[in-house]
This record gives C-alpha cells, sequence and structure tokens, in this order.
C-alpha cells in the first residue's frame, strides 16, 4: 500500500488540516493543534495575495494599454494565468479564515461542555 505523501505547499497544508477536520472526531487538544497552524498559515497565504495580486496588476495594465476600451481589457486580464492565482490566493485565504473560526467555536463549546459538567 502506498504511503501519502507529506503535505509541502500552503494550499496542501491548509487541505490536509480541512480533510481532517472533516473527517475524524477532533479532541480538543488536536483542534487546538490545528488551531495553531492554522494561524501561522495565515501570513503565508497574505504573502502569496500581495506577490499574485502584483503579478496580475502588471497584466491588467498592459490589457489597458492595449485595449481600446476598459471592459475588454479587464475581461482579457481576467482570462489570464495571473488572475487565476490572484483567485486562489484569495479563495485560499477565505477557506482558511473559515476554518480559524470554526476551531475557535468547536473549542470554546468544548470548554463550555465541560465547564457545564463540572457543575453538575
Amino acid at each position: 500500500m502506498a504511503s501519502r505523501s507529506e503535505p509541502h505547499t500552503v494550499r496542501e497544508l491548509i487541505h490536509a488540516i480541512q480533510q481532517e477536520i472533516r473527517e475524524t472526531d477532533l479532541l480538543p487538544d488536536r483542534a487546538a493543534d490545528l488551531l495553531r497552524q492554522a494561524a501561522a498559515l495565515l501570513g503565508n497565504c497574505n504573502d502569496e495575495i500581495r506577490a499574485a495580486d502584483y503579478s496580475y496588476n502588471l497584466v491588467l495594465l498592459r490589457a489597458f494599454e492595449s485595449e481600446e476600451k476598459a471592459n475588454r481589457a479587464k475581461i482579457r486580464a481576467e482570462t489570464s494565468p495571473e488572475y487565476l492565482r490572484k483567485r486562489e490566493a484569495r479563495d485560499t485565504r477565505e477557506l482558511l479564515l473559515e476554518m480559524l473560526r470554526s476551531l475557535k467555536y468547536f473549542l470554546r463549546a468544548k470548554a463550555d461542555e465541560l465547564q457545564y459538567a463540572g457543575h453538575q
């Protein structure tokens, strides 16, 4: 049986966290560890967004220079690989932010559950 390779990119790390959240019955300690890992990846997402935005803006500028109409230039730029990279970076950050919120909510609910059980 082939072993699964370890994630190497930020997107692969985020998707590995997402898969573990979705497919396992998380314990609070593991959820806290995943929250820590996810929070650490947020800076990487922001770095990628900055780089992707810059690359896309260069493509958009070239499109504005070569097209007579702005809407046509924007459509041309939005069919570029740079636009796809920009969208993927932003979508990845949105996914990461939602996972951070979910993990925080999960941990708060577990803490409330333990507190309530302690008062019984």
